[in-house]
This record gives structure tokens, C-alpha cells and sequence, in this order.
């Protein structure tokens, strides 16, 4: 039975610690031989960490097995993970090629530590670890591999640094690893981005790198799975859109926040867990219909979040099938079109009706995302005389697109 750590009396022994090595091996020492919690030579989660991996490994220099998962696992995994590994196809080969003059190597794993895609380094004699570690398939689980960075980000859900001697198991402590989480549309860890390196320290800032590419990967992951939500771009600085700093929130049709990015989240807070409380207006400031109008714009807008800071946002929707209808903008019917024939329902209430509301002003169905597709479609078709062709090349779809999205509604053409 292990003894319960005691606080540490180590203030004289800390003073002749002066190097990161030094503190390492005085924090395993009292760690593993005094029971002591080394609290100020390494960092929380290692310690944390620790302990979780000593009650099922007692012994430190045991050799880590690290076989790869059965071919049905592995090809069970990589079916599961399909979107992510396409959201992350870009990073990874831009990640890759900035590190290509070092020793480094780009790890994706999957929530379980199963390892999706890894970086092919023709130096691998040199890498006895990461020539074993290091391929599609092996699992590197806390529970299988110890303490590591990609294993302490699949237990926490938190970005961890693991430098040498901070790993459990002695057979790795020639390895530094630094990793970040990958989360989904659903808030859940959907899989871990690492960049590992053998027998030399990082020579740059490992943890900002890896960092800032899982971002990248977590916003494409979000945006590709958002399906028929109303997707807000926003920032303090137009000038970080489109970057990785740029906050993104999923809108859905019944004109509540579905989710949020990190940079969303410091912006306007984390989402509350009742359903209820998720409202657009009471979160971001403005109801449903205001955000479908942003989409008339090409150029971001200032908006003013609830909390009174200006913002600069952009509006757009995707469909499920990739296909952006344009929720937001007016379609002008031709010139040898009626204006009555082009007009339906939004002429019949004003724009109050154009915009999702009722003639009285208030809030309805109409305002929802699948109404206005289908009050723009119908507006389409009536501009065009029924005719589909013309009516989808207005709406920037194809013909069959539009098809489809008529037979979906069982209306014909």
C-alpha cells in the first residue's frame, strides 16, 4: 500500500536546484522514495498525473510495452475519426513542413490515445523511443504509456508540457512532448494534437506551436460538423478573423447558441448548461433575425455584444450538404419579372416579415433557418416563373442541388 504524500520541507534543498534537470530528479526523489508532493519543481498535472499512474505502475523502470491496437481497432478508429483527420489534413502538412529542419514529430491521436497520424522522420536510428512510439495505431494512453503530454491531455482536457525526467516511466525520459486538446462541436475532447521530440530540448516555444495549430484543427472540426447552424465570426480587431484567434459560434434554427470556441467563450462567457438559458439575445445582445441580416454583408459589421463590448462580426450558413443558400441577402428579382410576381410573403407583412419577424413585429416561426431557406427558395422560383434552372443559378446552387432540397420538403418544382 503506497504511504499518502506529505507536504514538502525542501526550501534549503531547492536553493542548490538551479537547473531544470536538477529540479526534476529532486522532485522524483521526493516523490517516489519520501512520499513528499514536490509542489514548485514540477507542474500540478505531472504531479497529478503521478499519482494516477502509480497506482496501477509501481515500478518506474519496467520496460512500456508499445504495441499497436489489432488492424479491425485500428481501422475501427480511423472510421471514427474521419472528420477529424480531415479538419486537421492542412495543419498537419503545414505543421510538418515548418518543422522539417528539426528532429520533431507532429502526433494526432484520437480521445482514447490511439495515434491517428504521425509525422514519417527518415532520422528514426537516431529516435529508438519514437521509433517504436511513433506509429499509426499505437496506443499512448496514460494508462498504457504513463506520464506523458498527449496522455495528461486525454486524461484532463487540458494543454500540458512533459520535459524529460516529468515522464513516469524511465525509459522515457530522454523524450519532451508538448500537447494541446482538439474539442467538438459538442464541447467533448475529440482528440489531441502532440509534437514530441528525442535526446534535445524543444528549441522554440513548443507549447505556443502546438497550441495554436490544434485551434486551427478545432476550428475546422467545429465549422465542417455545424451542419444547418448559423455559423458568427467575431472579434474585437477585424484584423483577426480568419485567424485562429478569430471566436466562432454555432447558432441553431430555434435561435439558440448551439456552441462555442474557446475565444468565444472568454468573449462572452462559457455556455450554461441549461438549455433554456443559450437564447442569442440574452448571450450575444441580438435576436435571430439581426444575425440572419449580417449575411447581406460581405465585409464584417460592429456589432455590440450583451456585455456592451464591440465587436466586429461576420454571418454565414452552411448547409448540411455544403450548400450555402445566402439566408440573409434579398434576392432582386430580373427586369422583365413583375415585382409582384417576385414578391410572396415578405410583401405581404413589410420587412419586419423579410427579416423573421410578424406584422406586429414580434418574433415567429418565420425567423427560424429552415423557414428562410425555404422563403428564399420560393422567392427564387417565383422570380424565375417556376423555372429551377434559373432559379439555382440565383441562389449560386446547382440544379439538382435545388432538386433535392425540393423533394426533401415533398414540394415539386
Amino acid at each position: 500500500m503506497t504511504q499518502p504524500l506529505r507536504r514538502a520541507d525542501t526550501a534549503p534543498r531547492q536553493l542548490f536546484s538551479t537547473t531544470p534537470a536538477q529540479r526534476v530528479a529532486l522532485a522524483r526523489r521526493q516523490f517516489f522514495e519520501e512520499g513528499v508532493r514536490p509542489s514548485g519543481l514540477v507542474g500540478e498535472a505531472v504531479i497529478q498525473s503521478w499519482m494516477r499512474c502509480r497506482r496501477s505502475h509501481e515500478d518506474t523502470r519496467r520496460a512500456v510495452a508499445f504495441d499497436a491496437v489489432t488492424p479491425s481497432r485500428l481501422h475501427a478508429a480511423l472510421g471514427r475519426n474521419r472528420e477529424l483527420l480531415e479538419a486537421a489534413r492542412a495543419e498537419l502538412a503545414a505543421m510538418e513542413d515548418a518543422l522539417a529542419g528539426t528532429d520533431c514529430r507532429v502526433i494526432l491521436t484520437d480521445r482514447e490515445g490511439v495515434v491517428l497520424h504521425v509525422t514519417h522522420h527518415p532520422a528514426a536510428a537516431a529516435q529508438p523511443v519514437l521509433r517504436v512510439t511513433a506509429r499509426v495505431g499505437v496506443n499512448i494512453a496514460e494508462q498504457r504509456v504513463g506520464t506523458t503530454a498527449p496522455g495528461i491531455v486525454a486524461s484532463t482536457g487540458q494543454a500540458c508540457t512533459v520535459m524529460g525526467g516529468e515522464h513516469y516511466f524511465e525509459l522515457l525520459h530522454e523524450m519532451h512532448c508538448a500537447a494541446a486538446p482538439i474539442h467538438d462541436v459538442h464541447g467533448r475532447l475529440a482528440g489531441v494534437l502532440d509534437l514530441s521530440v528525442e535526446a534535445r530540448r524543444f528549441g522554440f516555444d513548443a507549447a505556443q506551436m502546438v497550441g495554436l495549430y490544434a485551434t486551427t484543427i478545432e476550428n475546422r472540426l467545429l465549422q465542417a460538423q455545424a451542419g444547418e447552424h448559423l455559423i458568427l465570426r467575431f472579434q474585437a480587431s477585424p484584423a483577426l478573423l480568419g485567424t485562429p484567434l478569430e471566436a466562432l459560434a454555432g447558432i441553431a434554427a430555434d435561435g439558440t447558441v448551439a456552441w462555442l470556441n474557446d475565444a468565444a467563450a472568454r468573449l462572452i462567457g462559457r455556455l450554461p448548461q441549461a438549455p433554456g438559458e443559450r437564447g442569442v439575445a440574452g448571450l450575444l445582445g441580438h435576436d435571430l433575425p439581426a444575425l440572419l441580416r449580417l449575411g447581406r454583408h460581405e465585409d464584417a459589421q460592429p456589432m455590440r455584444l450583451a456585455s456592451g463590448l464591440g465587436v466586429w462580426m461576420r454571418a454565414s450558413l452552411r448547409a448540411a450538404d455544403g450548400v450555402d443558400f445566402r439566408h440573409a441577402v434579398a434576392l432582386q428579382p430580373p427586369a422583365d419579372v413583375p415585382e409582384a410576381q417576385a414578391r410572396t410573403a415578405p410583401a405581404e407583412h413589410g420587412e419586419a416579415a423579410a427579416a423573421g419577424h410578424g406584422a406586429d413585429g414580434s418574433p415567429d416561426a418565420a425567423g427560424t433557418l429552415r423557414d428562410h431557406e425555404q422563403r428564399l427558395v420560393r422567392q427564387a422560383l417565383a422570380a424565375h416563373g417556376g423555372n429551377v434552372s434559373g432559379a439555382a443559378r440565383a441562389l449560386g446552387v446547382s440544379r439538382g442541388t435545388l432538386y433535392r432540397r425540393l423533394r426533401g420538403r415533398g414540394e415539386g418544382p
